[in-house]
């Protein structure tokens, strides 16, 4: 194998030197790579994926490809559902290991055993609750809902996920990011007083064995860091200033914010939306920044107005860690004939793992 590149030196490289290494890379390696971005990546980096999407269009793109190489612009559990939905046969890479999420941090193996043992305390889980995580998760949660029945979603799917789940079992146990549970079930007609929080630092998850025995949906106590900053009074200034205007979120905001918007959906369901907008729409768009601005500059050319729902800026910080430099010195590497920051999940977990997310794109199909 020939020697490693080394990162410090591509760190001292400029973007458009860069640039011009991740396009001769790209030239060279040709159908024997494929460049996936997610919606949330940097501009400097989303610009050379072969295919874009959110979570579920990334992860079926990943198992549709007979690329060699999958090079993963996106965060650690992106990557992991690449190499399970391939089953190991592709090379999937990530250009910069510390790309991770810190809602997928929020929820553990242990602590979800732990839940799952509490539960069993006042229940029997196995058959009355179905463990749903978010793909925003590791891959040994994902093994864990295979192993019990479980399953795996997206925002795009969410609401047709909870519904086989509550055909078999009465009850979801939904982990980790509570807002996206909640408003989902809402919006099925599930009501708030038929929800918990639990809260994994405390006992019981903080809840008494009657209300887990009367709750429909567990919400594990997690969240996204940038929607968590968005807010109603966001939302009740830009109605006071553009009463015409139209408000969309994504569904890992607060309930309060969902609320009072106009439509919620994935990131693919609010570039749908809006690009069929018509010239004079104005619209507040509750999600990342990444993606919010590309659409924004996409959407001025046709009349539309596109803005950013928090005043502050809210970008996905480990999705930013993906830069030129860590592109370019991955694909460097490949081009040489060595393999970077491979992601390779075992098989005791890929197998389960590989269960409940065949199970989700059973049922999106």
């Amino acid at each position: 194998m020939a020697a490693v590149l080394k990162l410090d030196e591509f760190n001292l490289l400029d973007d458009g030197e860069c640039d011009a290494r991740i396009v001769a890379a790209k030239a060279v390696l040709g159908d024997r790579l494929c460049i996936l971005g997610h919606h949330y990546q940097r501009n400097e980096v989303f610009k050379h994926a072969n295919f874009s999407g959110d979570s579920l269009k990334l992860s079926q793109m990943a198992a549709k490809t007979d690329a060699e190489f999958i090079v993963f612009c996106g965060v650690h559990f992106m990557a992991e559902v690449a190499d399970i939905v391939t089953h190991g046969e592709r090379i999937v890479i990530l250009p910069d290991l510390a790309a991770g999420c810190s809602m997928a941090d929020m929820a553990n193996l242990a602590k979800v055993k732990q839940c799952w043992s509490e539960l069993a305390e006042v229940l029997d889980p196995d058959q009355q609750v179905t463990p749903v995580t978010y793909i925003n998760s590791a891959a040994d949660l994902k093994a864990f809902c295979g192993r019990h029945g479980g399953i795996v979603c997206t925002s795009s799917n969410a609401r047709a996920v909870l519904e086989w789940s509550f055909a078999r079992r009465e009850k979801v146990l939904f982990f980790p990011d509570q807002h996206l549970g909640r408003n989902t079930a809402y919006g099925m007609g599930i009501g708030l007083d038929e929800m918990i929080v639990w809260d994994y630092t405390k006992p019981m998850g903080g809840n008494t064995p009657d209300a887990i025995r009367a709750a429909k949906m567990i919400l594990w106590k997690g969240f996204c860091s940038v929607h968590q900053m968005f807010q109603p009074a966001h939302i009740k200034h830009f109605r006071e200033r553009v009463p015409h205007g139209k408000v969309i979120s994504h569904p890992e905001n607060a309930f309060e914010v969902c609320q009072n918007s106009d439509f919620v959906g994935s990131t693919e369901y609010i570039l749908r939306t809006v690009r069929a907008s018509n010239p004079g729409d104005h619209w507040l768009v509750g999600t990342e920044l990444n993606l919010v601005n590309r659409l924004a500059d996409e959407m001025r050319e046709k009349g539309v107005t596109v803005e950013f729902m928090s005043p502050t800026v809210c970008m996905c910080s480990t999705m930013f860690r993906t830069d030129p430099q860590h592109l370019a010195w991955t694909l460097d590497n490949l081009v040489a004939g060595t393999v970077v920051n491979r992601i390779r999940v075992p098989q005791e977990i890929a197998d389960p793992a590989r269960a409940a997310l065949d199970l989700m794109l059973e049922v999106v199909d």
